[in-house]
């Protein structure tokens, strides 16, 4: 059947929205790319002192006499400047983040928003913390561990590159552990899982935490285990929290009248009087439909019988006919459904 060519005023207005997403989404960039060269420039000028403060749990440990070196031409110059703009963009995070909400926010549902702004501030808060931890208490035990099991006549000295590469590895592992109850709770409100479910899983759970650790850490036992640790004990608090929040989804649904029924009710099957009644009415608006519908062709061919009576044009038949067909398929399926079914 003819059906109306789509208006180029509709393929003008979809190209203007996605120029216009287009130029939001460079301007959000630009405004991050800001943040973080504003935050560089302030932060250059004290690359030097950030480095040792950097290298404090290390330079602690040493043997006295000993210190880091520098093994590449550059590298004095080039390694605090790179700590100094990885630096930069942990600190632009929260306006980073803050840039990708102000994006998304217009395409989200009201409870994609309620979710979507608790998640952001809680993740960034997360990978701050573990990202402290494994700075305050990762870094001490895991140098004096390693400073101290030098054998006899090995001089300690590490070189600047080395020890960035190995903090910065460290630092991305802890910050990334410590996201496990965002992830176990997105789970959860994703439906893809329930607490019960991870509950039963805490065996497998716990095994995998310690491969990861062994994976993303050094190899030895202390940092694994101190990586391992933390991870399982932030899955039993998403556990948890994922609990409340299914709580709070149960009384807000019951409040909004919008709880479905029981999955193992079985659906309700018309009476046999029912479904024969269902099926003559069904049958006798198909008929309507299709008279109607064959009137309008008749119409349409037939032309003008009278001043009043207007011949329908090809589009009003072929959306006459269209109607007529999607009604009878409608009726018919509803008839079909509602016949009981042989046991």
């Amino acid at each position: 059947m003819n059906h109306k060519p789509e208006s180029p005023q509709a393929g003008d207005e979809a190209e203007g929205t996605l120029l216009s997403h287009l130029v939001e989404l460079r301007t959000r960039l630009l405004r991050s790319v800001l943040a973080i060269l504003l935050v560089f420039l302030v932060l250059f000028p004290f690359a030097n002192p950030i480095y040792t403060f950097l290298a404090g749990p290390l330079m602690v440990h040493l043997p006295e006499g000993s210190s880091m070196i520098a093994i590449e031409v550059a590298a004095p110059f080039l390694i605090p400047f790179k700590l100094v703009l990885m630096l930069a963009i942990v600190i632009s995070v929260p306006f980073l983040l803050y840039q990708a909400w102000a994006f998304i926010a217009p395409g989200l549902y009201r409870h994609e928003k309620h979710l979507a702004v608790p998640m952001l501030v809680s993740s960034t808060i997360l990978f701050y913390l573990g990202m402290a931890f494994a700075y305050f208490v990762v870094f001490p035990l895991i140098f004096a561990f390693f400073t101290s099991s030098a054998p006899e006549g090995v001089s300690v000295m590490t070189d600047i590159s080395r020890y960035l590469d190995f903090v910065i590895l460290l630092f991305l592992a802890f910050g990334i552990a410590f996201e496990v109850p965002i992830a176990t709770i997105l789970l959860v409100a994703m439906g893809l899982t329930t607490p019960q479910q991870l509950a039963a899983k805490r065996p497998y759970i716990i095994v995998g935490v310690f491969v990861v650790g062994m994976i993303l850490t050094p190899p030895d036992i202390i940092s694994q285990t101190l990586l391992a640790l933390p991870m399982w004990l932030l899955f039993e608090i998403g556990i948890v929290l994922s609990k409340v929040l299914v709580k709070k989804k149960a009384a807000r649904e019951a409040e909004e009248g919008e709880d479905p029924p029981p999955a193992n009710d079985p659906p309700s099957r018309p009476t046999p009087t029912e479904a024969a009644d269902l099926s003559a009415r069904a049958a006798a608006a198909a008929a309507k439909a299709r008279a109607k519908a064959a009137t309008a062709v008749a119409r349409a061919r037939q032309g003008r019988k009278h001043e009043t009576d207007q011949p329908l044009s090809a589009s009003e038949m072929d959306e006459a006919l269209d109607q007529a067909e999607a009604e009878e398929r409608r009726l018919r399926g509803a008839s079909d459904n509602s016949k009981p079914q042989d046991k």
